[in-house]
């Protein structure tokens, strides 16, 4: 689902006399802050469209590349860690682990230090469906950013990563951002 409900951003000169109205509105701000919504939804759509081919949803996918891309080399992990590492709720991961179990995809099993506790793995059908699926996601990944430099890219790296810690602070804070 798309984040910006837009189909075409406002030209910079509305964003100019808009802000004679509402001082707080920044139009520089505002139009990266369009321009970057815009820039993820045509990235998610370009993903979505390829997933779909396969059946499969981002959220499920998600799951399946946290059981493959596990940086503790486990084999199985835990649900609460699948929701860690891909940002969802557990009520949502188990949403997700419920449909790939009943696909084939992956398989739950007592965690064997604690009986209480489940594990997530992969399972050799779902092995088989990233190994489908990857080289053509890697593929589209690399034509999205293909117009632009290596420089360029580094430099946008760089950015992003600045928005994402602005946006860490905050969640971190007690004070809500419109209130300061």
């Amino acid at each position: 689902m798309p984040l910006l409900m837009l189909k075409d951003l406002p030209r910079y000169e509305c964003l100019l006399e808009a802000s004679r109205e509402y001082p707080d509105l920044n139009p520089s701000a505002t139009d990266v802050f369009l321009n970057l919504l815009r820039a993820g939804d045509e990235a998610f759509r370009v993903v979505e469209s390829h997933l779909a081919q396969h059946d499969i949803t981002q959220g499920r996918f998600a799951v399946l590349m946290a059981l493959w891309a596990n940086p503790d080399g486990a084999e199985a992990l835990s649900p609460a860690l699948i929701a860690e590492q891909t940002g969802v709720t557990r009520a949502t991961v188990t949403g997700l682990v419920d449909t790939l179990e009943r696909d084939g995809l992956v398989a739950r099993a007592p965690d064997p230090e604690d009986r209480r506790m489940l594990t997530v793995r992969l399972t050799p059908r779902g092995v088989k469906l990233l190994q489908r699926i990857m080289p053509t996601h890697f593929r589209q990944m690399a034509w999205l950013m293909e117009p632009l430099t290596e420089g360029e890219r580094k430099t946008l790296v760089r950015l992003l990563t600045k928005v994402v810690e602005r946006a860490a602070e905050a969640d971190a804070s007690a004070t809500p951002v419109a209130a300061r």
